[in-house]
C-alpha cells in the first residue's frame, strides 16, 4: 500500500522519517547502539526511543557534527521495547 499523493498522511502502522526525527529533537533519552554488522562503509547506529505516537527504532548515520541521515525508521518490536525498558531501568 503506497501513497499516490504528496504529502502522504501517516497511518498507525506507517512511520514517516519526518515523524521519526522527533526522537532526536525531543530531548528525551533513547537507547543508542552501534551497528557493527552494517558499518563497513559508514558508522551506523540504532536508536530506540519514544516519540509522540509510541516507541520507535531508527537506523541512522552521522553526516557531520550537527547532521544525521535517517536510513530507516519503524515501530519497535516487543523485544526492542524490552531492551529500551531495561536501558531506562539501568540508567535511572
Amino acid at each position: 500500500m503506497g501513497c499516490s499523493q504528496e504529502p502522504c498522511e501517516p497511518t498507525k502502522a506507517w512511520l514517516a522519517f519526518e515523524e521519526a526525527q522527533e526522537l532526536f529533537l525531543s530531548g528525551r533519552d533513547y537507547l543508542e547502539i552501534f551497528d557493527d554488522a552494517h558499518s563497513d562503509l559508514e558508522d551506523r547506529f540504532i536508536a530506540i526511543g519514544p516519540i509522540a505516537r509510541g516507541l520507535v527504532l531508527v537506523v541512522w548515520t552521522e553526516r557531520d557534527e550537527d547532521t544525521i541521515r535517517i536510513i530507516s525508521a519503524r515501530w519497535a518490536t516487543k523485544r526492542e521495547r524490552s531492551l529500551y525498558v531495561h536501558y531506562l531501568k539501568e540508567n535511572q
